[in-house]
């Protein structure tokens, strides 16, 4: 099975929170969108929290361990790595991330379809 990458636009730059998340719609998808200003880079993951299947992440607070950035879910607290996707917290599970760019003041989130 082939699958392709397409770039789909998710906001523009205006539209987004310095240092947190906002959560987009693309196609049938929620995605968490973060701007990590202290950082000046751009991530992007999957909204839900597989813990307790809640579309959170968007609202959780960003931060680093080490020079690993992460995300906290606000209900658990759990974290995961907004480059990864790995769970920091030592469980199993981990959150799908997708590549971003920002271009002419648009923020763009790659799709696999």
């Amino acid at each position: 099975m082939l699958t392709t990458t397409s770039w789909k636009l998710a906001c523009r730059v205006e539209d987004t929170i310095e240092n947190g998340g906002i959560c987009v719609k693309l196609e049938d998808q929620q995605v968490a969108l973060f701007y990590f200003k202290r950082r000046n880079e751009w991530y992007a993951t999957q909204n839900e929290c597989p813990h307790k299947r809640q579309m959170i992440l968007s609202r959780g607070m960003i931060g680093s361990l080490g020079d690993k950035p992460k995300i906290a879910c606000p209900f658990h607290k759990k974290t995961f790595a907004l480059d990864t996707g790995e769970c920091l917290s030592g469980d199993e599970c981990a959150i799908k991330t997708y590549p971003v760019k920002v271009e002419d003041g648009f923020v763009y989130i790659a799709l696999q379809n």
